[in-house]
């Protein structure tokens, strides 16, 4: 799964060219193992962190929605809940 990794890294490499103020990530891990799917994880924190920036991210992934600092739950597309701190 290092080529997983890579892949990934270079996706998210192009994402943060112009430095963008919000960050877009749909499924980020759906395709990893969860040793990959960690360290793609961790990667997304630190950008968040170092960076000040925001990511939105789309995920079935349940380890992702914990280390979410908000979670908005959708189903056919609407919103079910309101915002809540993770």
């Amino acid at each position: 799964m290092v080529h997983a990794l890579r892949d990934e890294q270079v996706a998210l490499a192009r994402a943060l060219a112009n430095d963008p103020a919000l960050l877009i990530a749909d499924e980020p891990t759906g395709q990893l193992d969860s040793e990959t799917g960690q360290a793609v994880m961790d990667l997304l924190r630190a950008l968040v962190r170092t960076r000040g920036m925001t990511a939105l991210v789309a995920t079935h992934d349940p380890a992702l929605v914990e280390a979410a600092d908000q979670v908005v739950t959708l189903r056919d597309g609407r919103r079910v809940d309101a915002p809540v701190p993770a």
